[in-house]
């Protein structure tokens, strides 16, 4: 019977000790084979898990560093729309301008063609209102034709004339003005009476009879006379009348025709 003691048991150890380092010298022989050494093994062993924290590190600051620059291109990329925005806006507007320009221009084209008499359209360049003085000034002087007196309109009606022509610009007292007067006459009843500005935002019309058959909406027009204003040019309509038992004339009330406060472009007659 084979012996089974101590000294048995160590003569197995031995072979699988044998048999392991022959095992371990194969599997280097063939590594070798391969170009890679025993230490280079071990080594890559050892700083494997290190090499894969280091390189999850350099990929996470990557990614950090990828994403800022993005945010600054989403960033200068909406810059670029807020500017580009604007522009359209500020075009829109601009647009929308020059429609309404065009507009009001037709108007007094279409106005200036019915009277078929010489005139010029000029620009409201500034204002001078004060409690008693209701000026305009336009951007059209002598140098253009426009005269002292000149009778100044919009397609709406009359709303004053020159007082005071210079070169390349002139003053404009309007109809409202405590100074104005303009001889006129009621549309239907053909009364004629005397349109006088308040210094506020409506006129008075003086020296009509209380006998006159006036009413509240009558339009007024102006009468010719005077030699500023031509005939039948619209001046406002009646707003109220007051008739009192003593005294011999109406109070009446006028409303403008043009909206005196939103002047823009007007028509100045030369002759």
């Amino acid at each position: 019977m084979p012996n089974k003691g101590p000294k048995g048991r160590k003569n197995i150890i031995l072979v699988f000790s044998i048999l392991l380092f022959s095992l371990a010298l194969m599997s280097l022989s063939a590594k070798q084979e391969k170009g890679i050494s025993f230490l280079d093994s071990l080594a890559g062993l050892i700083l494997s898990p290190f090499q894969n924290l280091f390189t999850q590190s350099v990929q996470s600051v990557s990614d950090g560093i990828n994403h800022y620059f993005d945010l600054v291109d989403v960033s200068r990329e909406n810059e670029q729309l807020k500017v580009e925005v604007e522009r359209l806006v500020n075009e829109k507007n601009d647009l929308i301008e020059q429609i309404s320009r065009q507009k009001r221009l037709a108007g007094l084209m279409a106005y200036q063609e019915d009277r078929k008499k010489e005139s010029l359209v000029a620009s409201v360049i500034g204002r001078a209102a004060t409690q008693w003085s209701k000026v305009v000034f336009i951007d059209k002087g002598t140098q253009h034709g426009v005269r002292t007196y000149s009778a100044v309109v919009t397609n709406s009606g009359v709303i004053g004339q020159i007082i005071h022509a210079g070169p390349t610009t002139s003053k404009v007292l309007l109809t409202i003005d405590s100074r104005s007067a303009v001889d006129s006459l009621f549309q239907g009843s053909r009364v004629s009476g005397v349109v006088v500005g308040t210094g506020e935002k409506q006129c008075k019309i003086k020296f009509v009879p209380n006998t006159a058959e006036i009413k509240v909406g009558d339009r007024v027009l102006s009468s010719g006379l005077g030699g500023v204003f031509p005939k039948g040019l619209v001046i406002g309509t009646v707003s109220q009348i007051v008739r009192k038992k003593q005294g011999l004339f109406q109070e009446i009330t006028l409303t403008p025709s043009s909206d005196l406060s939103n002047l823009e472009e007007v028509l100045v007659f030369l002759s």
